[in-house]
């Protein structure tokens, strides 16, 4: 390869280095804390078995991205709340704290309660008002729906975590409720995608936004209708809390594919683009769909196989 060309593909940024450090280290750190659980997991449990690591890995990418780009992340602080900078900081070494928690499965029941909260109060203060102000945007609802359905992902894997060490009378009520709103954020969130992905099947699967998938993918249309049917049917199923686990293992192993066998090349692409827009956006789309990926099998985790 010629020499120009290695170093544009080298040339990172300080984000873009982070962000790739950050899910390199997390990522080993998770795979070693879930292998036992892998391999003793059968069929597509296999999956299922990887979604504390499918979690906390874009949550660790994005404490990177707030810590190596903070100054740009403080100016998507609300005006009404003070010390932008603190909040971005703040915000960065949280989400790695909880990356950490829930990738060793350490104290799981506050790291994910407390990511939850985290991401319900970022609805409340800026998602809500942008949609609210711009109905007729379905980025905006598409990125409400992304949040709250991340929110809910980290009150199941919490509550899942509390389930596990529950003794104490009538706490199985409370983490039951958190499972409950989980569920029906996740499912309210698939279906819109699956709604949205059939009216842009060229979209990018998953999570439909403004980015299209590329032209040398084949078959995107095949793939852009078989992931809006995945969406609807498993969500309908998940808000409906009918046969739970199987739609929620099923819509999360296919989304873990796309990440791998859609994303991750694009990804690539993006990474040898000299552009640090282009690479952080890469890393932020490859991770985002990741995340809900981990959200829905975390949900499937924390069914009972009786469901």
């Amino acid at each position: 390869m010629h020499p120009t060309i290695l170093l544009a593909f080298f040339e990172f940024s300080r984000t873009a280095v982070s962000m790739s450090a950050a899910a390199i280290v997390l990522f080993l750190i998770a795979l070693l804390a879930a292998r036992s659980d892998i391999a003793q997991a059968p069929g597509l449990d296999k999956f299922v078995a990887l979604g504390n690591l499918c979690f906390a890995l874009p949550l660790a990418v994005f404490g990177a991205e707030h810590l190596s780009a903070a100054n740009g992340i403080a100016q998507g602080v609300p005006s009404f709340v003070p010390w932008h900078l603190f909040w971005a900081y703040f915000v960065g070494f949280a989400l790695l704290a909880a990356s950490l928690s829930i990738a060793t499965k350490i104290e799981v029941r506050w790291s994910g309660l407390l990511f939850g909260i985290m991401m319900f109060l970022f609805v409340a203060m800026m998602d809500i008002p942008g949609t609210l102000a711009d109905p007729k945007n379905r980025i905006s609802w598409a990125l409400t729906l992304r949040e709250l359905a991340f929110g809910g992902g980290g009150w199941i894997l919490a509550a899942s975590a509390q389930h596990e060490q529950d003794h104490e009378p009538g706490r199985g009520q409370r983490t039951s409720i958190l499972i409950t709103v989980g569920r029906i954020l996740i499912g309210i969130a698939a279906i819109f995608y699956g709604v949205e992905t059939f009216l842009h099947p060229l979209g990018m699967p998953g999570i439909p936004l403004e980015k299209l998938m590329s032209e040398w993918i084949p078959a995107r249309h095949i793939i852009g209708y078989l992931t809006a049917a995945i969406l609807v049917v498993a969500g309908a199923a998940i808000l409906l809390a009918k046969n739970t686990r199987m739609a929620a293992t099923y819509l999360g192993t296919w989304l873990v594919l796309l990440v791998v066998l859609v994303y991750g090349p694009i990804l690539i692409a993006a990474l040898a683009d000299p552009s640090t827009d282009v690479k952080v956006e890469g890393l932020n789309y490859f991770f985002d769909t990741l995340l809900f990926a981990g959200a829905i099998l975390a949900l499937a985790n924390a069914t009972p196989h009786s469901d």
